[in-house]
Order: structure tokens, then C-alpha cells, then sequence
């Protein structure tokens, strides 16, 4: 048997070691890239006169997801009850998506089953949508032809 195949081993190298994150750089780049366009609307948001809770509510979130992530990882190693993806998602959408995309590769965890990476993945455009709009249309273009 391959350390591949067995679950408790997935993630790490043949002596038992956690397995580096393959392309480190490059998904870190695209983290920031990812992550520019909330902390920007944040920023300008809290510089306008605005409240300090969005970015509090991104920080908590994505501390809070990660650490469901990380449980789910142990508990998918041992058998044990799993976190319902439903939860995941919801911490994602209440802001946490950041921390989940971290979580998803240094727990090497969720990243394969492409149902989950697609509704992950519209999260995270709907954030970027959701700025975008903000910072382009003072957030008038969403609600306008969406409600």
C-alpha cells in the first residue's frame, strides 16, 4: 500500500513528516490577490466613517473556518463524525472564505471533490462581487437588479 491510498498518511512525506505546500508562491500571490479587493473595500469602508466589524467579522470568520477544517481533517484521518460541508460553507460565506482557502491547503483537505471547490468558489465571487459593487457603484448596483 502507498501512503497515497491511506487516508491517515495523506499529506506526508514517506517519514511521517507533514508534505510541503506544492506551489507555496504561487498560491500565496493568489491569496493576496484574492484578498486585495475586500481589504481595500474594508479599508475604505473604515476610512469613510464606516464601522471596524467587517474586518473583525473577516478575521474571526476565517479563524473559526480554518478551525473547522482542521477538525474535519482529523476527524475524516480517524473515522470520527464529520463536520457537515454546509457548516464549512457557511463560514465561508459569513466571511471565513479566506481562512478556509489556507485551511484547504495546509490540511491538503477539500480540494479535490469538485462539487465542494465549486460552491466554494462562488462564495468567493460573490465577496468579490459584493466589493466590487460597493467600491464601484456605492453598493446600489447589486440590490438594484438583484431585489
Amino acid at each position: 500500500m502507498t501512503l497515497r491510498s491511506d487516508p491517515q498518511h495523506a499529506g506526508r512525506t514517506a517519514a511521517g513528516r507533514p508534505a510541503a505546500v506544492r506551489f507555496l508562491k504561487l498560491k500565496l500571490l493568489a491569496l493576496l490577490l484574492l484578498c486585495a479587493l475586500p481589504v481595500y473595500g474594508v479599508a475604505t469602508y473604515w476610512s469613510g466613517g464606516g464601522s471596524w466589524l467587517p474586518a473583525a467579522v473577516y478575521a474571526l470568520m476565517s479563524v473559526i473556518t480554518s478551525a473547522l477544517y482542521g477538525y474535519d481533517k482529523q476527524q475524516a484521518q480517524r473515522g470520527g463524525q464529520r463536520t457537515p460541508e454546509k457548516l464549512l460553507h457557511a463560514g465561508e460565506l459569513l466571511g471565513g472564505w479566506p481562512g478556509a482557502l489556507l485551511a484547504q491547503q495546509v490540511f491538503r483537505h477539500k480540494t479535490r471533490k469538485f462539487s465542494y471547490q465549486l460552491v466554494f468558489w462562488l462564495i468567493v465571487l460573490l465577496h468579490q462581487l459584493f466589493w466590487m459593487d460597493r467600491l464601484l457603484f456605492g453598493g446600489n448596483f447589486l440590490s438594484r437588479h438583484l431585489f
